[in-house]
């Protein structure tokens, strides 16, 4: 686990993962950001490509999980292009508000949105998810998609995501794990540090960017260990599901 919040890396000069690299806190962002500002006017092919089109049936299953109704309102971070959101909106959800630490995702989902017609989607802001520009209580829902192993004060994040959050408010987390079966361990590591980089080199023209994204994932918490941090921030009644054989957990919980 990271230090906890009153003893950030950023403070005690501890560095901190960036792949298999270890790296300054100070210098972390802009690292991420330059992966996600190589990647994301493909970051949607790239998914489909990657996942065979799972990531749909993940990110499905998230939104089963969350129950959109008519007057809840959504902050999705680290939401990049939408898919989240967009599909929250859909389900019937009230509102919902992306926040991102990248201004090209933003972007590209945007113009995504805007390609489909789609004038009515969700509101977007750049934003830090540690820092998350949003008023105390003012969601009934949180979630983080694929975007947790990417920030840099993850349990300052979980914090502030409980900080936003109503009293009663749902939290889920769908992230790759490192804790895959044993029996599939030893052909999702050969897909994710041969296939992986390779696809990103012939369909995105960057294979270093998708080389660290399979190394994040091995760096991640273990589903007990991310728990222990979510309960730390403060969420309670924390369910852990793992799909597609442990490839990914969703984590909830509930700001009590």
């Amino acid at each position: 686990m990271e230090s906890s919040p009153d003893k950030r890396p950023a403070e005690t000069g501890e560095e901190i993962d960036f792949g298999f690299r270890r790296v300054d806190p100070a210098d972390h962002p802009s690292l991420v950001r330059g992966v996600f500002d190589s990647v994301a006017r493909r970051y949607d092919l790239m998914n489909d490509l990657m996942s065979g089109g799972l990531h749909r049936v993940w990110k499905s299953a998230l939104l089963d999980r969350l129950a959109p109704r008519a007057g809840m309102m959504l902050l999705d971070v680290a939401g990049g292009t939408g898919d989240i959101a967009t599909g929250f909106l859909k389900r019937g959800g009230g509102d919902a508000l992306i926040c991102d630490i990248n201004q090209e995702m933003l972007l590209a989902g945007l113009d995504r949105s805007f390609d489909r017609g789609d004038v009515h989607g969700p509101g977007r802001i750049c934003g830090d998810a540690a820092t998350l520009p949003v008023q105390q209580f003012s969601m009934d829902s949180c979630t983080i998609a694929f975007g947790l192993r990417n920030v840099t004060r993850r349990t300052d994040a979980l914090v502030e995501m409980h900080r936003v959050l109503k009293p009663g408010g749902h939290f889920i987390c769908l992230e790759f794990s490192p804790a895959v079966l044993p029996q599939l361990k030893s052909i999702y590591d050969a897909y994710s540090f041969k296939v992986l980089p390779w696809l990103g080199h012939q369909f995105a023209g960057d294979r270093d960017s998708y080389a660290y994204l399979a190394e994040s994932i091995r760096k991640f918490p273990a589903p007990d260990d991310l728990s222990a941090e979510i309960l730390l921030a403060g969420f309670g009644n924390i369910r852990q599901t793992p799909m597609t054989g442990g490839i990914v957990w969703m984590h909830s919980g509930w700001r009590v």
